[in-house]
């Protein structure tokens, strides 16, 4: 089985429960190896605090030990619902090294539903481009991470992103408290959908950003300059990438800042990963709490 150190050898199989186990393994004894306490004890026993509640709950001895505040569940807390939502739109199909971010990104969705269903919390997952499709609802019975698989493996439609409608669509889907793992690469301007992660976060769901973007996106290495095709609106450019460097990544920054000050404001843990990183690596990280990976230097 490949190493999951190698990302272009581990998405070359064809087969996303197999990449998705060999990908275990490396988180695995990465988890092992880590000085943090794991990530099931935070979630099976505790929550993250969030403004309003009752501080009679806070157990201080986990703030001493870790420097962060945790919430002690309440009875209808304690059965965990996850939810995994992996952006299948246009833009995800982008890949500069052999394969796609969703390649990447729908395998990271699957280790992530293996994790979870190893240590006996409920998952399901959904799928989304302008819409929420493909659901798999929350359970806990045999055969149902083979069907987690399935969704996730479906070939996309190629639709354009609509996060604002798939954000509603899943707050009216979530009745109870939810741990819900997003994936994409918010490439969407944040004011256009910040105001709908806002109501999904004040139902008082725990909601967790994974962005996945290709190394590409930020420097602009494109080689010569070309006609060039938005994957979203299929509308064509022509650009010379050495011309357009410094702007873009001006601009880029600034819409990562951006996306960075939403997460923030609504409580929401996000970590950004590059296709180029491997995946059990990108997932010690973010189950270990790291929350943005600092971004590569500019290219002059």
């Amino acid at each position: 089985m490949p190493s999951s150190h190698d990302p272009s050898a581990l998405l070359a199989i064809k087969h996303l429960e197999l990449r998705a186990r060999a990908v275990m393994e490396g988180l695995k004894a990465g988890l092992h190896r880590s000085p943090y306490s794991g990530f099931s004890v935070e979630f099976t026993e505790y929550r993250q605090y969030t403004p309003g509640d009752d501080l009679r709950y806070l157990d201080w001895k986990a703030l001493a030990r870790t420097d962060r505040h945790y919430i002690k569940k309440y009875e209808d807390e304690t059965d965990l619902r996850c939810l995994i939502l992996l952006d299948t739109s246009r833009s995800m199909q982008f890949g500069s090294r052999g394969y796609t971010k969703l390649d990447y990104a729908r395998t990271l969705a699957a280790t992530l539903a293996c994790f979870l269903h190893e240590q006996r919390d409920v998952v399901g997952t959904a799928l989304f481009d302008r819409t929420v499709h493909h659901v798999v609802p929350p359970r806990w019975r045999a055969g149902h991470l083979q069907h987690v698989f399935a969704a996730l493996d479906r070939e996309p439609a190629a639709h354009e992103t609509h996060l604002t409608q798939a954000l509603e669509e899943v707050a009216r889907m979530c009745r109870k408290r939810t741990l819900i793992f997003i994936l994409s690469d918010f490439l969407a301007p944040s004011e256009d959908w910040s105001t709908a992660l806002g109501h999904l976060a004040a139902a008082r769901h725990d909601v967790r950003a994974l962005q996945v973007i290709d190394p590409a996106e930020r420097s602009l290495e494109f080689g010569k300059a070309a006609v060039w095709e938005d994957l979203e609106d299929g509308r064509t450019l022509y650009i010379d990438p050495a011309q357009a460097r410094t702007g873009y990544q001006q601009r880029f920054t600034a819409h990562e800042t951006a996306l960075r000050a939403v997460f923030a404001t609504y409580g929401v843990a996000s970590t950004t990963i590059t296709t180029d990183e491997p995946l059990d690596q990108a997932l010690i990280r973010f189950l270990s709490g790291e929350t943005v990976r600092p971004p590569a230097a500019a290219t002059p």
